[in-house]
């Protein structure tokens, strides 16, 4: 009986089996149709291109040179008695600062010979004088020749006035060149003297570097010269080193030296710092020899187009146009600073630049713009 019942039953099983399943691969048919096509357009970031007046940055590199040097020399002869604890290589010395002394009582002697010697001829003219006035009233108004008159002999006592009068300039010089200063605040390089020495007039004894004033020169390349301001002098210049401790000074630019360079094509531009040493200031000390980086405004540029220079391939940029569509573009490059471009054509106000290019961008191709992280952070919250 249950056999029988089961062989009656089982076909409608299968039919209705059969029957679901139709129904459910239909459905999944349907759910298919009704997905939308996926969008395989890549995404790309954009900015808009705005032009703007931009001041150029003129960079170079020099070395650290003092203003002048000096090699200092005995002015007279005689034995060192002294000379300046900080007289030695690497000390600093200020204006005025008394380098070192030589024995001062031979030039001493000699400044009194010279002022007796003096004394003796004011005397000698003063006699002559009360000669002649005593010729000239027995005279009285007589023809009589000048050597009655002894006018010869006056002139020779005005002469040998005269002439002690410069030995006394002479002597005192050279008792003032007994002591031997610091022509302006210094840097001793050197110095070949020591007490008990004796040295002769003329022998050189030392050198000094100026440290109240220091000169950069650093070329300028062709392409920049055209960037140069029209006037350059007293233009303000920022003076740095590289490294972990940079040091960052300010200077003047004061000259041009007038020449190019035959072999670089390059001029040469003069950069001066006040008190390199920073004896009168708390700045950082920039050393004579120190290799620095120089920068200083040049010319401002007109409506130009500041881009980095990842977006410019073979002067090249991408565009996107109202449809969505990428487009490029050439452009011409006026300067290269840094890591940008200064675009002069090519380029207009308001166009779209794509910032973030497709591995092989297309003319034509369709992008999606990328939300800003501002839009994507609004969407989170809500």
């Amino acid at each position: 009986m249950n056999k029988k019942w089961f062989k009656g039953i089982f076909p409608v099983l299968i039919l209705v089996v059969g029957f679901g399943g139709m129904t459910v691969i239909k459905a999944s048919g349907e759910e298919e149709e009704d997905k939308e096509p996926v969008d395989t357009r890549p995404t790309v970031n954009i900015e808009t291109a705005i032009a703007e007046d931009y001041q150029v940055r003129i960079t170079s590199y020099g070395e650290v040179k003092p203003l002048e040097s000096t090699m200092v020399s005995a002015q007279v002869s005689g034995e060192v008695l002294s000379w300046h604890p900080n007289f030695v290589p690497g000390g600093l010395v200020l204006r005025g600062d008394t380098l070192f002394t030589v024995e001062l009582d031979t030039y001493e002697a000699a400044l009194l010979q010279a002022e007796a010697n003096l004394s003796l001829a004011k005397a000698t003219l003063i006699e002559e004088q009360a000669r002649a006035d005593v010729a000239e009233r027995e005279a009285k108004g007589s023809k009589v020749s000048d050597l009655y008159l002894r006018k010869p002999q006056m002139l020779s006592a005005q002469a040998s006035v005269k002439s002690a009068q410069a030995r006394i300039k002479i002597a005192q010089r050279d008792l003032d060149n007994c002591i031997i200063t610091a022509p302006y605040d210094a840097l001793v390089i050197s110095r070949d003297l020591g007490v008990g020495q004796y040295v002769n007039q003329g022998s050189q004894v030392g050198e000094l570097y100026n440290i109240e004033s220091a000169e950069i020169s650093f070329p300028i390349a062709g392409f920049d010269r055209e960037f140069l301001p029209n006037d350059i002098t007293q233009q303000i210049a920022s003076i740095s080193t590289k490294g972990y401790n940079a040091i960052v000074r300010e200077g003047k630019v004061t000259r041009d030296l007038g020449i190019i360079d035959q072999a670089t094509r390059m001029s040469q531009l003069v950069v001066r710092i006040e008190d390199p040493y920073s004896l009168k200031s708390s700045l950082p000390a920039l050393k004579f020899g120190h290799y620095v980086e120089v920068s200083f405004a040049g010319k401002t540029l007109n409506q130009v187009y500041r881009l980095p220079q990842e977006l410019v391939n073979n002067r090249i940029i991408w565009l996107l146009d109202e449809e969505q569509q990428m487009q490029p573009q050439r452009v011409e490059i006026l300067r290269e600073e840094g890591a940008y471009f200064l675009i002069s054509e090519g380029l207009q106000n308001q166009d779209t630049l794509v910032t973030t290019l497709p591995e092989y961008p297309q003319k034509g191709m369709k992008v999606k713009i990328a939300k800003p992280k501002e839009d994507l952070v609004l969407q989170k919250l809500l």
